[in-house]
C-alpha cells in the first residue's frame, strides 16, 4: 500500500474537491441524498464546503481548541445553485492553508494524531466520501482511486476509536473475533475484538468473518456505509459482521 504524504494528501484533497464540485454543477440541488438521510443536495454541498472553512480556519491558526463550526459565517451563497462553485473554491484555499503549517504542528482534533497532519487526511476522505454520496443520489457512476480508497479505508479504521459521539464506538469488543476485509487488488486489513478494545493491522489473512471485494473502493463504500457487504462474497460469521457494521459509524 501507498505511504501518503501531508503535501499528497492536501494533493489529493484539492482534487476530490474539484471533482465534487463538477458532479454537483448544473444538477438540481434538491434531489434527496440517501445516503445521508434527509439531505439533499444543497445540504450535502454546504456541509462539506463548511466543513472544508472549518478545517481551514483551525489549522491556520493551529488552535488548541475546538471551534463552533456552526457559529461561523461560511460565505454561503443565498442561491443554492450557486453552491457548486462556492464549494469548488475549497480546491485552492484548502491546500494553501494545509501546506503553510508543518504537518507535525500540534494543534486540535477529534482523533488520536493532535496534529495538522490529521486534517490534511481527513478532509482527502471527508470530501471522497460525500462525492460518492452526491454521484449514488444522482446515479452516475462511482470510482475512486485505489490509492485513495485504501488509505480511506485505513483511516476509518485509525479514527473510529475516537468517534466519542456515537457511544456505540464503546461496545466494539469481544474474545479475539476477527473481521477481515479484502480486496483482489491486494490491500487488506483484519480488525481483531479484544476484550477491552479493538485494534486492526494490514493483513492478507482471513477472519472469523470475511469480505472479500475487487477493490479497496469498495471496500472503502462498506465500512461507511455506503454499500452493503451482501453485495460481495461473504465468508464466515455474518452475523459478526451484522453487529459489527451496526455499531462501528462515524
Amino acid at each position: 500500500m501507498k505511504e501518503w504524504t501531508h503535501a499528497e494528501h492536501a494533493a489529493a484533497a484539492a482534487a476530490e474537491i474539484a471533482r465534487m464540485a463538477d458532479v454537483l454543477r448544473g444538477r438540481d440541488m434538491s434531489v434527496p441524498v440517501l445516503t445521508c438521510p434527509g439531505w439533499d443536495l444543497a445540504r450535502l454541498a454546504a456541509h462539506t464546503g463548511g466543513v472544508h472553512r472549518w478545517a481551514v480556519a483551525m489549522v491556520r491558526d493551529l488552535t488548541e481548541r475546538r471551534y463552533d463550526r456552526d457559529g461561523m459565517d461560511m460565505g454561503l451563497p443565498a442561491d443554492p445553485g450557486g453552491y457548486p462553485a462556492w464549494l469548488g473554491e475549497g480546491a485552492g484555499f484548502l491546500p494553501e492553508a494545509l501546506l503553510s503549517r508543518d504537518p507535525q504542528a500540534p494543534m486540535w482534533s477529534w482523533g488520536g494524531e493532535r496534529r495538522v497532519g490529521f486534517w490534511s487526511r481527513r478532509m482527502l476522505h471527508e470530501t471522497v466520501v460525500h462525492r460518492v454520496d452526491a454521484e449514488l443520489a444522482l446515479g452516475v457512476p462511482v470510482t475512486i482511486d485505489e490509492h485513495v480508497a485504501a488509505d480511506g479505508v485505513e483511516e476509518f479504521l485509525d479514527i473510529l476509536p475516537y468517534v466519542r459521539w456515537n457511544p456505540d464506538v464503546a461496545e466494539l469488543r469481544g474474545g479475539g473475533e476477527t473481521i477481515s476485509l479484502q480486496a483482489d487488488t491486494g490491500a487488506g486489513w483484519v480488525i481483531t475484538l479484544d476484550p477491552d478494545r479493538f485494534h486492526h493491522r494490514r493483513s492478507l489473512q482471513p477472519g472469523t468473518v470475511t469480505v472479500l471485494a475487487a477493490t479497496s473502493a469498495d471496500l472503502l463504500q462498506v465500512v461507511w456505509g455506503r454499500r452493503s457487504p451482501d453485495d460481495y462474497a461473504i465468508e464466515g460469521d455474518g452475523g459478526l459482521l451484522g453487529w459489527w457494521r451496526g455499531l462501528a459509524r462515524i
